[in-house]
Protein backbone atom coordinates (compact mmCIF):
# COMPACT_ATOMS: atom_id res chain seq x y z
CA UNK A 1 0.00 0.00 0.00
CA UNK A 2 1.38 3.33 -1.12
CA UNK A 3 0.01 6.74 0.65
CA UNK A 4 0.21 10.09 -0.66
CA UNK A 5 -1.22 12.89 2.10
CA UNK A 6 -1.85 16.12 1.19
CA UNK A 7 -3.74 19.56 2.24
CA UNK A 8 -1.43 20.78 4.92
CA UNK A 9 -0.58 24.46 5.02
CA UNK A 10 -0.32 27.43 7.35
CA UNK A 11 -3.68 28.32 8.55
CA UNK A 12 -5.18 31.07 11.77
CA UNK A 13 -6.66 30.01 14.75
CA UNK A 14 -10.04 29.03 13.99
CA UNK A 15 -9.85 28.34 10.70
CA UNK A 16 -10.44 24.95 9.16
CA UNK A 17 -8.37 22.50 6.80
CA UNK A 18 -8.93 19.28 5.18
CA UNK A 19 -6.07 16.65 4.91
CA UNK A 20 -6.50 14.23 2.07
CA UNK A 21 -4.92 10.82 1.66
CA UNK A 22 -4.92 8.50 -1.44
CA UNK A 23 -4.02 5.28 -1.27
CA UNK A 24 -2.54 3.26 -4.12
CA UNK A 25 -2.02 -0.75 -4.63
CA UNK A 26 -5.29 -1.91 -2.12
CA UNK A 27 -5.65 -0.39 1.53
CA UNK A 28 -9.51 -0.62 0.93
CA UNK A 29 -10.59 -2.84 2.84
CA UNK A 30 -7.82 -2.00 6.10
CA UNK A 31 -8.75 0.24 8.69
CA UNK A 32 -7.23 4.04 8.34
CA UNK A 33 -5.82 6.54 10.85
CA UNK A 34 -4.29 9.65 11.25
CA UNK A 35 -1.62 10.57 13.22
CA UNK A 36 0.47 14.20 13.92
CA UNK A 37 3.66 14.48 15.60
CA UNK A 38 4.62 18.14 16.63
CA UNK A 39 8.32 19.60 16.69
CA UNK A 40 10.31 17.56 19.98
CA UNK A 41 7.34 15.65 20.72
CA UNK A 42 6.19 12.12 20.19
CA UNK A 43 3.96 10.94 17.04
CA UNK A 44 0.32 10.30 18.64
CA UNK A 45 -2.58 9.26 17.09
CA UNK A 46 -5.60 11.72 15.94
CA UNK A 47 -8.37 9.52 14.35
CA UNK A 48 -9.30 6.12 12.83
CA UNK A 49 -11.76 5.00 10.70
CA UNK A 50 -12.66 1.09 9.82
CA UNK A 51 -12.54 -0.79 6.33
CA UNK A 52 -16.39 0.63 5.44
CA UNK A 53 -16.27 3.88 7.56
CA UNK A 54 -18.84 2.67 9.83
CA UNK A 55 -16.54 3.35 12.88
CA UNK A 56 -14.24 6.29 13.72
CA UNK A 57 -12.79 6.79 16.85
CA UNK A 58 -11.17 10.08 17.69
CA UNK A 59 -8.05 11.40 20.37
CA UNK A 60 -9.95 13.24 23.24
CA UNK A 61 -7.69 16.53 22.15
CA UNK A 62 -9.40 16.49 18.74
CA UNK A 63 -12.85 15.03 19.20
CA UNK A 64 -15.60 17.32 18.02
CA UNK A 65 -13.14 19.26 15.76
CA UNK A 66 -11.92 16.66 13.36
CA UNK A 67 -14.12 14.62 11.41
CA UNK A 68 -12.68 11.42 9.72
CA UNK A 69 -14.19 9.72 6.47
CA UNK A 70 -13.45 7.83 3.87
CA UNK A 71 -14.35 7.18 0.09
CA UNK A 72 -13.34 3.08 -0.75
CA UNK A 73 -14.17 3.51 -4.49
CA UNK A 74 -11.68 6.59 -4.86
CA UNK A 75 -9.58 4.78 -1.66
CA UNK A 76 -9.19 8.55 -0.04
CA UNK A 77 -9.84 9.20 3.61
CA UNK A 78 -9.98 12.48 4.50
CA UNK A 79 -9.51 14.24 7.80
CA UNK A 80 -11.88 17.45 8.08
CA UNK A 81 -10.02 19.94 10.91
CA UNK A 82 -12.37 22.68 12.42
CA UNK A 83 -11.59 25.19 14.92
CA UNK A 84 -7.75 24.79 14.27
CA UNK A 85 -5.72 25.59 17.46
CA UNK A 86 -2.12 26.46 17.35
CA UNK A 87 -1.37 23.13 19.25
CA UNK A 88 -2.40 21.45 16.55
CA UNK A 89 0.25 22.19 14.92
CA UNK A 90 2.44 19.54 13.38
CA UNK A 91 3.02 16.70 10.80
CA UNK A 92 0.02 15.17 9.62
CA UNK A 93 0.58 11.14 8.59
CA UNK A 94 -1.86 8.90 7.32
CA UNK A 95 -1.71 4.92 7.98
CA UNK A 96 -3.23 2.03 6.72
CA UNK A 97 -4.05 -0.32 9.48
CA UNK A 98 -3.13 -4.19 9.49
CA UNK A 99 -6.78 -5.09 10.18
CA UNK A 100 -10.01 -3.87 9.15
CA UNK A 101 -10.86 -2.67 12.08
CA UNK A 102 -10.37 0.85 14.02
CA UNK A 103 -7.18 0.75 16.33
CA UNK A 104 -5.58 4.04 18.27
CA UNK A 105 -1.91 1.86 18.14
CA UNK A 106 0.85 3.06 15.71
CA UNK A 107 2.28 -0.73 15.97
CA UNK A 108 -1.56 -1.56 13.70
CA UNK A 109 -0.09 0.32 11.18
CA UNK A 110 2.25 -1.32 8.99
CA UNK A 111 1.86 1.03 5.92
CA UNK A 112 2.59 5.39 6.38
CA UNK A 113 2.19 8.16 4.17
CA UNK A 114 5.16 10.38 4.07
CA UNK A 115 3.25 13.33 6.42
CA UNK A 116 1.84 16.95 5.53
CA UNK A 117 2.82 20.14 7.49
CA UNK A 118 -0.02 21.96 9.37
CA UNK A 119 1.00 24.94 11.18
CA UNK A 120 -1.70 26.61 12.88
CA UNK A 121 -0.58 30.67 13.76
CA UNK A 122 -2.48 32.40 17.11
Amino acid sequence: VQLQACGGGLVQAGDSLRLSCKASHTGSNNAMGWFRQAPGKEREFVAAINWNGGSTTYADSVKGRFTISRDRIKNTVLLQMNSLKPEDTAVYYCAAARSSGVTRLPSGYPNWGQGTLVTVSS
